[in-house]
């Protein structure tokens, strides 16, 4: 379950316009920080960003399932997505398992260098035009401080 916090943070994301993978970053982030709280582990930081879209298409975030990936992750990202109106609670058995599971994957996953080599590589992958367009939208939706 996210924190509250967290999920407010999305929200305020919402609210100013930004995109749904801007307002999914807080939920990534805060992933990150439990790593580093080293209340959980992770393979790697692919599976940590995984973990935090995960949650944040089950707290509501309009995320669409990734355009290129397999079939079974968009079938995960799809079935996240209709997860984010249900009222159900998650089986306690099952997320005993997956928390003494991801207890005992390394914490490196969120180190600095693990988080840089991640960006790098998925920054490779994107055409220029693509990260040009990112840029100028992130300099229009800038948060400004009132100073």
């Amino acid at each position: 379950m996210p924190e509250q916090e967290t999920i407010e943070r999305a929200r305020e994301d919402e609210r100013e316009g930004k995109s749904p993978s801007t307002q999914a970053g807080e939920f990534v982030r805060e992933e990150m920080e439990h790593i580093r709280e080293r209340k959980h582990g992770a393979r790697s930081a692919k599976q940590a960003i995984a973990i935090g879209l995960s949650k944040a298409r089950r707290a509501g975030v309009k995320l669409p399932p990734p355009k290129r990936g397999s079939a079974r992750t968009k079938k995960q990202a799809a079935r996240d997505s209709r997860k984010a109106g249900s009222r159900r609670k998650p089986s306690p058995k099952r997320s005993r398992t997956v928390r003494k599971a991801l207890k005992r994957e390394p914490r490196r996953a969120a180190s600095h260098r693990a988080l840089s080599r991640q960006a790098h590589s998925a920054a490779r992958r994107r055409t220029k035009a693509s990260r040009s367009r990112a840029a100028k939208k992130a300099a229009r939706t800038r948060k400004r401080s009132t100073n």
